[in-house]
């Protein structure tokens, strides 16, 4: 079973190195904009196997670092990590919900309602683009 969690950011930290930047050092994945956001962890057997950072600006809501342990892909925690992200920011009033997608993440953005927006860039060796998905604020749910 996983739980998913709000947790402090520095907690985010060791599995955003470890699966997002093995080649940097762990002093160098802290964020200026961390102490700005919302973090989030799945736990399994009360180990952090996924993390994601969530940020809000108005009705847009932004998440970065997405990070899923290697030893736990493919088995819907990611899925489910998306999914409590999209609730958070829709109950906090979002419209947009988007992320600066790796290249080789973005066939499992679009599998869960985000859009391609052309918005393509590199940055630090690594190839993005923009995807986003629109929110239905929950006051207006049935």
């Amino acid at each position: 079973m996983v739980v998913i969690e709000q947790i402090r950011p520095e907690l985010t930290w060791k599995l955003r190195q470890q699966v997002l930047y093995p080649e940097s050092n762990l002093s160098e994945i802290a964020m200026e904009e961390d102490n700005h956001g919302y973090h989030f962890a799945a736990f399994k057997d009360n180990h952090i196997v996924a993390v994601v950072s969530l940020f809000n600006k108005d009705n847009d809501w932004q998440f970065r670092k997405f990070a899923v342990d290697a030893s736990v892909q493919s088995i819907g925690i990611g899925k489910t990590m998306l999914q409590h992200i999209t609730d958070f920011a829709t109950t906090g009033g979002g419209t947009r919900l988007w992320c600066n997608a790796r290249d080789t993440a973005i066939g499992f953005y679009l599998k869960y309602g985000f859009a391609h927006t052309g918005q393509l860039f590199s940055k630090n060796g690594f190839n993005y683009e923009i995807l986003e998905k629109q929110l239905t604020p929950s006051s207006n749910q049935q």
